[in-house]
């Protein structure tokens, strides 16, 4: 697939920070850390966002340790930070807040 490789402006990237100030702008690339209820809520959050990875053909390194789920996301193929990387990130927002409702 054919995608928009324009990287964010360092405008843009500072909002995302900002709407979403538990995502981290480190080493090029946004992370974040998660820590769910249990092991299985937290496998069940990177089934989730696994499944959106796939469905946007935008893959995150994912690190899952007991109860903590950590996201790592940079577009490899533009360089850097895209629009995609911020979606992707609100997106796992969302379905982690799905998962520890359902509890």
């Amino acid at each position: 697939m054919a995608y928009d490789r324009t990287q964010l402006t360092p405008e843009a990237l500072k909002q995302f920070l900002t709407e979403h100030p538990e995502w981290k702008h480190e080493g090029g690339m946004l992370r974040r850390t998660y820590e769910a209820p249990s092991f299985l809520a937290g496998i069940e959050f990177v089934s989730r966002v696994a499944k959106a990875a796939e469905a946007a053909d935008h893959h995150p390194d994912i690190d899952i340790r007991w109860r903590k789920v950590t996201l790592a996301l940079v577009t490899h193929d533009a360089g850097g930070l895209t629009w995609r990387d911020t979606k992707l990130a609100a997106e796992a927002d969302t379905l982690f807040a799905q998962v520890v409702k359902q509890g």
